[in-house]
């Protein structure tokens, strides 16, 4: 049944939980997007359910109080520094060192995310985060942004889940694609990962570390990571499952799909096999190459004959403005494979993609002539 609710008013959100709740008896409340993860947690305390506290919950979507408790509780992540968008941007280009890299408070999914390597290319990030988010309401004399020293290495995204604290990793991504900027758009997902037992098990030590830190203690936690010769970075870590299409390429027990295992896990329900399927399988979240509006795609049905290939989603509209990384909140679709090893997953995502071809034209304005 359908509940009609806002998610920027909490205390009247949870007031039509409550009342619903009394009516229709709730086992558990879960949050599909960072947007809901703070109410679903203050409406999990008012009925009495298992749940992460609200703290938690906001310290796993705010990336400065994300920041100050994972450095404070021992979780290996970058120098940190916040400003103001009301700050002089030469000034504060001034108190940085580089390379760096710029990120708003709230925001998901890469958006606003800067890779600066000096001064200059600092201001002009700086201009274009702070347009984006004056453009989304934020005002600037009351808005921070976050500046870190940016990490190199290879990432790597890990699904979890947490009963009373302890952690399950479900799955650890390799991404093959390099992540060093100026954007970081998400694009090749492969598991199970290639790297070495003992760097994964570092990996899984540093998210339990890092989920202790925030205080998240119940359900579903996506985190990433760098990984280089220090070891495994805390990037960042949401107390959510992984978004979009992504989690379909997932298979846990006898078929078992990721989303099920979370709602059979937050009901209380027993579970002995949870152990993904041993098969490789990746996705590529499709990115926009530049602006414009799509008029066409192209060569959809070559690239789902492709060997390993189970599957092809363009999930962009026809006809409707695109708008890439940084300011931009989407994908042109997602590509699935599965096989027998992550490498020739990879391999043929790749020749998949190189047969998908977009009519991306930008668009002219017609000045009409008066008569």
């Amino acid at each position: 049944m359908p509940l009609g609710i806002d998610f920027t008013n909490i205390p009247g959100s949870i007031q039509t939980i409550v009342e619903f709740a009394q009516k229709y008896p709730l086992h558990a409340i879960l949050s599909v997007d960072d947007a809901a993860s703070e109410l679903a947690a203050y409406a999990s305390a008012a009925l009495g359910l298992a749940h992460n506290s609200p703290q938690a919950a906001e310290a796993a979507r705010d990336k400065l109080l994300m920041r100050k408790l994972m450095s404070s509780g021992g979780a290996p992540c970058p120098v940190f520094r916040d400003f103001l968008l009301s700050d002089d941007p030469a000034w504060v280009a001034a108190q940085v060192t580089y390379p760096c890299v710029l990120k708003p408070l709230r925001l998901s999914g890469s958006r606003g995310v800067i890779r600066a390597n000096h001064p200059a290319e600092f201001i002009a990030a700086f201009h274009r985060l702070k347009n984006l988010l004056v453009n989304e309401g934020y005002k600037e004399d009351e808005t921070s942004f976050l500046v870190e020293d940016f990490i190199p290495g290879f990432e790597v995204a890990l699904e979890g889940l947490l009963t009373q604290g302890k952690l399950k990793v479900l799955t650890l991504f390799d991404k093959p694609d390099p992540l060093d900027g100026p954007f970081f758009e998400e694009t090749i997902y492969t598991t199970p990962s290639r790297l070495p037992t003992a760097t994964q098990q570092a990996i899984a030590q540093c998210v339990s570390t890092a989920s202790a830190a925030l205080g998240l203690r119940e359900g579903p936690v996506h985190a990433e990571l760098r990984v280089n010769e220090q070891g495994p970075w805390m990037l960042e870590m949401a107390g959510r499952s992984i978004g979009g299409l992504c989690s379909t390429v997932l298979e846990f027990g006898a078929g078992m799909c990721l989303e099920e295992l979370i709602l059979r896990h937050a009901t209380g329900e027993k579970m002995t096999d949870i152990e993904r399927s041993s098969h490789a399988a990746g996705v590529m979240m499709i990115p926009i190459p530049r602006a414009g509006m799509l008029k066409a795609v192209h060569g959809v049905e070559e690239a789902r004959s492709v060997p390993y290939i189970t599957g092809i989603e363009i999930t962009a509209k026809l006809n409707h403005a695109l708008v890439p990384l940084p300011e931009g909140a989407s994908y042109l679709g997602f590509i699935f494979a599965r096989g027998d090893t992550p490498a020739e997953v990879e391999e043929a995502i790749r020749a998949a993609h190189k047969l998908l071809r977009f009519d991306i034209r930008r668009e002219i304005p017609v000045l009409k002539a008066l008569c």
